[in-house]
C-alpha cells in the first residue's frame, strides 16, 4: 500500500521543512555559511521533530543540507567572541536536540554531501542511518581550533569504532572520505553525487512501506543497549513483544505471509 501523497512545506529561519508521501525532509538552509548551526536552526529542527512525533503520516525523517555541504557544525566566524555562558547555553540547546533525535521513535536518515564537519559530523552520527555522496568528507575539526568535540562525538564514535580509531579522528582532525567511513561502519550507503537525491528519496520511501511502530521500538531497544545490561534489554524485548503481538501491523504481516502477498502496514 502506498502512502498518500500529501505535500506540505514550511519555512523556518535557516531551515526548510517539507512533508510528502510519509517522508519529512528537513533541510539545513544556511548555504552561505555552509549550514553552520544557528540557534534558530537548532530550535527549528526540534520543533519539526516534535511535530513529526505526533503525526502518524510521518513515517521517516531525512536530514540534509542545502548548497555545497551538509553542515560545517559550529560557526567559526563567531568563535572567539562568545562568552563561556553563551557557549554553555548554545551547546545545551544542541544537546537537547541530540537527545530528542535519539528518543524519537521514527527512523532519521542523514543525507550527507560535500562535508560534515565538527558538530555537523556528530549531528549525522545522531541519526539512525547515514547515506553519503561519494564526494563527502567527514571531519571532527575541533582540534584545529583548540576545542573538544561537542554534539555527542565522544559518545557516538567509541560505540561505532574502536577507541583507537575514534581517538585518531578526534586528536588529528583529519578528513575521512565517504568510502572509508562506509568501510569503518559509519555510513550505510555511498552514491555518486548526481544520483544522491533520487537514491535518498527511494531509500526514505522504502521505510514508508514498513511497520513504523515496530521500527520505532527497535530503535528504542537498540539505543537502550548503549546504557543498560543484557538482562535489562532482554526484559525490555520481552515486554515489548508481548505488546506488539496485538498490533494491526503484526496481524497484517502474518496474514500477508499466509496469503503470499505484500503486507499493508499502517504503522500503529
Amino acid at each position: 500500500m502506498s502512502v498518500e501523497s500529501k505535500k506540505s512545506v514550511k519555512e523556518y529561519k535557516d531551515l526548510l521543512v517539507k512533508q510528502e508521501s510519509g517522508v519529512l525532509e528537513i533541510t539545513l538552509d544556511r548555504p552561505n555559511a555552509l549550514n553552520a548551526f544557528s540557534p534558530e536552526m537548532i530550535l527549528g529542527i526540534e520543533e519539526a521533530l516534535l511535530n513529526a512525533e505526533g503525526d502518524q503520516e510521518v513515517k521517516v525523517i531525512v536530514l540534509r543540507g542545502n548548497g555545497r555541504a551538509f553542515s560545517a557544525g559550529g560557526d567559526v566566524k563567531t568563535m572567539g567572541e562568545a562568552a563561556p555562558v553563551d557557549v554553555y547555553n548554545h551547546i545545551g540547546h544542541l544537546n537537547e536536540l541530540i537527545k530528542q533525535m535519539r528518543s524519537l521513535e521514527k527512523p532519521i536518515i542523514a543525507a550527507v554531501h560535500g562535508f560534515a564537519a565538527g558538530a555537523g559530523f556528530n549531528l549525522a552520527l545522531a541519526c539512525d542511518l547515514i547515506v553519503a555522496a561519494e564526494d563527502t568528507s567527514f571531519i571532527l575539526s575541533f582540534a584545529q581550533v583548540g576545542l573538544v568535540s561537542d554534539g555527542g562525538g565522544h559518545y557516538f564514535l567509541p560505540k561505532s569504532l574502536s577507541p583507537y580509531q575514534a581517538k585518531e579522528l578526534l586528536f588529528r582532525a583529519e578528513p575521512l572520505d565517504a568510502k572509508t567511513a562506509q568501510q569503518w561502519g559509519l555510513v550505510n550507503h555511498v552514491y555518486p553525487l548526481a544520483e544522491m537525491e533520487e537514491k535518498v528519496r527511494e531509500y526514505a520511501l522504502s521505510f514508508t512501506q514498513r511497520p513504523t511502530k515496530a521500527i520505532g521500538l527497535m530503535k528504542k531497544l537498540t539505543n537502550l543497549a548503549d546504557t543498560t545490561s543484557l538482562a535489562d534489554v532482554l526484559e525490555a524485548e520481552r515486554t515489548t513483544q508481548a505488546m506488539m503481538v496485538t498490533t494491526h501491523d503484526h496481524l497484517e504481516g502474518v496474514q500477508a505471509f499466509k496469503e503470499k502477498r505484500r503486507p499493508q502496514f499502517k504503522g500503529n
